[in-house]
């Protein structure tokens, strides 16, 4: 068998979201035939996303019949050059963003980055909400990073993610009063000098907004994707068009929408009410023909898992938890599908030889 014996066995693996075989779409970045293995690198850029995993098993099901050992690997090229990039080691950069406060953005990005790390990932969370940083009480991180002996930090690690926030470096009940340029100043040395390590995702909770923070982070970081959160009420919904715009002129992937504190079901009567409204965050993301990652309903035990640390995510009996693990699968998946889309995009502008 040779690397052309591969690639037609490979010609049976379909990209279902890109509509074609894996090959034809340009994602097997290599092959190499030794004696007893075959090695082959796919252009799959979303680590435990559930499409790419399941991709990579039909790609490992297409060889089984041969004797070889299969050796696969994964990457993408992110765009940018490595000495502009301030976070090399990080694979994905995805920006949860929401246009006003109070629509439960923390409780998604909390969960999200506690979902992709219960996937198997390797995750931080990055808590660049410098005015108002909450995520250390709602992942109930109490101690301080360490610092290394060339004045780098070490990040706290909780529920098997790395953590990073302005309030590990100030006083508990003190205020932030920064100027933009400090804001700058303070989220560049958060990103650079903290020792994050290899990263499969770094989950960014931005400040509500499309303030200084987020045009820095926009600036200076390559965001590979964005999820914005919003409720269904119209108020909520104005503000969230606001930072969709934002994404788009910086030319950032939006992930899709995830509609917060939707329906409410009664534990004492069993009946449903739209506190909120409904369907606003769905309406949303099919009138910017954004992808609709889900819905989160108004749950007391979401409240609860926030306050006591424990992120309703890692709850296997929760019906919330499962809507939030559907969310992050979602998100997952269409961080994959914007790498490869990427990739395949790109065969087709490459000049024939």
């Amino acid at each position: 068998m040779d690397d052309s014996d591969v690639r037609d066995r490979l010609r049976s693996v379909e990209d279902a979201d890109l509509g074609d075989d894996i090959v034809s779409l340009g994602l097997v970045n290599s092959i190499e035939v030794t004696d007893g293995e075959i090695r082959i690198d796919l252009a799959l850029g979303a680590p435990y996303s559930p499409a790419e995993t399941a991709m990579a098993n039909e790609v490992r099901e297409a060889l089984a019949d041969t004797d070889y050992d299969i050796d696969l690997s994964a990457s993408v090229d992110r765009g940018v050059p490595a000495d502009e990039d301030p976070l090399p080691n990080v694979k994905n950069v995805i920006a949860v963003a929401s246009g006003k406060g109070g629509v439960g953005k923390s409780t998604v990005a909390v969960n999200l980055a506690a979902g992709l790390s219960r996937l198997g990932a390797r995750v931080g969370l990055f808590d660049a909400d410098v005015y108002g940083p909450n995520v250390p009480r709602m992942l109930d991180a109490d101690e301080s990073p360490r610092a290394t002996d060339d004045e780098q930090i070490i990040p706290v690690e909780k529920h098997g993610m790395k953590l990073m926030s302005m309030d590990f470096l100030v006083g508990k009940d003190d205020p932030v009063i920064f100027r933009g340029p400090m804001v700058d100043n303070v989220l560049t040395q958060l990103w650079e000098d903290v020792v994050w390590g290899g990263l499969d995702y770094m989950v960014v909770d931005l400040p509500p907004g499309t303030g200084d923070t987020q045009l820095t982070m926009l600036q200076q970081v390559p965001v590979s994707g964005a999820v914005i959160v919003t409720t269904p009420q119209e108020v909520a919904l104005d503000d969230a068009r606001k930072g969709l715009r934002m994404f788009g002129r910086h030319e950032t992937p939006v992930l899709g929408i995830v509609e917060n504190m939707s329906t409410f079901r009664c534990p004492d009567c069993g009946g449903d009410h739209d506190i909120f409204g409904s369907g606003g965050g769905r309406e949303f993301a099919e009138e910017t023909d954004m992808p609709f990652l889900g819905e989160i309903p108004l749950d007391p035990s979401v409240r609860e898992g926030g306050d006591s640390g424990q992120p309703l995510v890692l709850d296997e009996d929760s019906d919330t938890g499962d809507a939030f693990r559907q969310i992050t699968a979602r998100t997952a998946d269409m961080q994959g599908i914007i790498h490869r889309k990427r990739q395949a995009d790109a065969q087709l502008t490459e000049p024939e030889q």
